[in-house]
Formats: C-alpha cells, sequence, structure tokens
C-alpha cells in the first residue's frame, strides 16, 4: 500500500511541477509562436530579403504610428505618416524620439501592425524595437526601421482586401508596470 501511495504521490508532485515550470514557459513559448506565425498584428524578423527576392508591381499604404506612455517623458513620433511601396520592395524610415525630462530615461518599444492578419507578411530587417532604447536629458534620437512587405502575400487569398497597413509603436518607461501590463495585454489579444 505505500508503494502504491508513493507512486501517486510522486505522479502528483510531477504533474505539479510539470504545470510550474509550463507556467513560466508560457509567455516565452506564446512569443515565438507570435513571431512565427504572425498573431496578433506581431510582425516577422529577417535578416535581409532573400536574394532572390521579388518585387512586385502591387502597392500597399504603410501608415505608420508612434505614442508613449505618460511616464515616458519623450516625444516620440515618426518621420513620415504613410508611404507607398511595393510589394517585396526594402524600406527605410524613421522615427524621432527626444527625452523631455531633466533625467537619463530608458525606454522599451511594444509594436504589431494592423491589420493583424498582414503582420506574418511584415518582414523587419532592422528596428530600434529590438532593443531597450536610453536618452539623456533633451537627447533627440532618430530611430531607423528597415522593412518590406513579403511577396508571397499575393499568394494568400485572405490578404487580397489588405491594401493598407499599420506599423504601430508605443513607448513604455522600461522595467514599469505599464510595460508589463502592454507586454501581457499583447499576449493576451486575440
Amino acid at each position: 500500500m505505500a508503494d502504491k501511495n508513493t507512486k501517486t504521490l510522486l505522479s502528483v508532485l510531477g504533474i505539479a511541477v510539470f504545470m510550474v515550470g509550463l507556467a513560466f514557459a508560457s509567455v516565452p513559448l506564446y512569443d515565438a509562436f507570435c513571431r512565427v506565425t504572425g498573431f496578433g498584428g506581431t510582425t516577422q524578423v529577417s535578416k535581409a530579403p532573400p536574394s532572390d527576392n521579388e518585387i512586385l508591381d502591387r502597392e500597399v499604404t504603410i501608415h505608420f504610428n508612434g505614442d508613449t506612455n505618460r511616464d515616458l517623458n519623450w516625444k516620440f513620433e515618426p518621420e513620415v505618416r504613410k508611404i507607398k511601396l511595393k510589394i517585396g520592395q526594402q524600406s527605410l524610415i524613421s522615427f524621432k524620439a527626444k527625452n523631455l525630462g531633466r533625467y537619463p530615461s530608458i525606454g522599451t518599444a511594444v509594436y504589431n501592425v494592423t491589420p493583424a492578419k498582414a503582420g506574418k507578411y511584415f518582414q523587419k530587417i532592422q528596428c530600434f524595437c529590438f532593443d531597450s532604447q536610453t536618452l539623456q536629458p533633451n537627447q533627440a534620437m532618430d530611430m531607423p526601421v528597415v522593412f518590406y512587405v513579403d511577396p508571397s502575400i499575393i499568394k494568400d487569398k485572405n490578404m487580397d482586401d489588405v491594401k493598407t497597413i499599420t506599423l504601430s509603436y508605443s513607448f513604455f518607461k522600461s522595467d514599469s508596470k505599464e510595460l508589463d501590463s502592454a507586454m501581457e495585454e499583447f499576449y493576451n489579444a486575440e
């Protein structure tokens, strides 16, 4: 009887340890899932367009949006509000950020594209959003984004209605509850 109880206890403990481990791994696993599939408007990261990347005649309008959380005393906005580019064409745009405060501050950007279904085709090659950014008092900085829209978008009939894609960034003070909440909201979004 003692062996049966010991096996049951070890099984229950094993399941509990597995569930705790799964809880800690869920955010990184979900992040990886979103980056691979574009789920929830998560953009893709690419080193560069493939060497055989085709530039198509079909154009798409890309809108840019930039916001800052009220706890981060920065001004943050795109240099341009929209551009038109051909599918497969690489583009470089910049956002401008300025620390309006009297002290150095560190910001982290949360980003997405809309419509969300376009996320898996929006390829970012270089982006300030890959790392936290530090600005000294009154320091202004150009923050570039290099991207393209993957030509495989035309093979997806569900994307035929997409003529406009919006790339949005929201900057938050790094290591803040607001950033944690924004990240949690992002990961819990549809």
